[in-house]
């Protein structure tokens, strides 16, 4: 018995851009966040002490939806490395300060 395979045609998609669900404390980072800022001077206007706690809730989170940016993306743990906002972090920041 013979088979033969179809193919469906493929049309583009259109994704639509949705502000992504972020908890509040990359909204934070997000508010507080103008230009570009270290982690320690993120972290001081936050008023958080503990590196650990801040990267895990706060800076990764931020970079994983893709609100937050790091300025040397190709030498992630730079001394010199600063976290800005992107496009869509800066949207949200408009929209979460209003």
């Amino acid at each position: 018995m013979m088979y033969k395979v179809v193919t469906p045609q493929v049309t583009p998609q259109v994704i639509p851009q949705v502000t992504p669900q972020v908890t509040p404390q990359v909204n934070e980072v997000v508010k507080v966040l103008i230009g570009k800022k270290m982690r320690v001077e993120i972290q001081e206007l936050l008023g958080l002490t503990d590196k650990r706690n801040f990267n895990d809730k706060y800076i990764i989170p931020a970079l994983k939806s893709v609100l937050v940016e790091k300025t040397i993306p190709n030498i992630p743990k730079s001394r010199l490395q600063k976290f800005r906002l992107t496009e869509l972090g800066k949207e949200t920041q408009k929209k979460i300060t209003e």
